[in-house]
């Protein structure tokens, strides 16, 4: 079994998510009132990011659990729909080689997979036409029925991704020589090294030069 995993951000997606579900939640003619108080929780990491007093990863895990945490009370079905309204935003700006790589890879009978940060419910919506066969991304927790804002989400990036993907593939017997990953950033480097054919798409200088100096594809 040959797999493809694509990553989003940057990669299938060509802009950044998070950047978009920002905007939705300042401009949101009945949410935005809930925007200063994500505002105010993000500062903080960010800022300490910038003096490198936080790392990267660590900013972004408390970004993401803020932007939950700003639509505390939303029962299940109101999340998805307000995830479906950001990904009605988000269709015109698929990368086009990138979808036709996806859709080569299941004319070939490969294993289509996204793995990303983006929660889960958007991943889900947006890609609702593509033939992706798993989708691995932050989970969101519940309870009753209702956005369980206080519980601690498990922020899926970098060799956290590695990770989920092996468990996914648990009891198969994944051909991993022949196997393709794409990715954007030097994060998705623990992906690439999966493969026998890591694919950088519009990389970022810092994975730019891994790919060159190893003579990966680069689209």
């Amino acid at each position: 079994m040959r797999v493809a995993i694509f990553d989003f951000d940057g990669t299938l997606y060509s802009k950044e998510t998070f950047q978009l579900m920002m905007d939705h939640l300042k401009k949101h003619p009945v949410h935005s009132k809930r925007y200063r108080q994500f505002y105010r929780a993000i500062m903080p990491p960010y800022i300490g990011s910038k003096l490198k007093l936080v790392s990267v990863k660590k900013m972004r895990e408390q970004s993401v659990q803020a932007y939950l945490s700003a639509l505390e009370s939303f029962t299940k079905p109101e999340l998805e729909s307000y995830f479906g309204e950001i990904a009605d935003k988000m269709h015109g700006d698929f990368n086009p080689a990138v979808v036709e790589r996806l859709k080569q890879h299941v004319h070939d009978d490969d294993y289509v997979m996204l793995v990303s940060g983006a929660f889960t419910p958007l991943l889900h919506a947006v890609t609702e036409k593509l033939p992706i066969q798993a989708i691995i991304g932050t989970e969101i927790p519940y309870a009753n029925n209702i956005l369980d804002h206080q519980s601690k989400i498990s922020h899926i990036q970098g060799p956290l991704k590695t990770e989920k993907i092996k468990e996914a593939l648990s009891g198969h017997d994944v051909d991993w020589s022949n196997s393709f990953a794409y990715g954007d950033s030097l994060s998705d480097l623990p992906v690439l090294e999966l493969v026998g054919h890591p694919v950088a798409v519009q990389p970022e200088p810092s994975l730019r030069a891994v790919a060159e100096e190893r003579h990966w594809e680069i689209i």
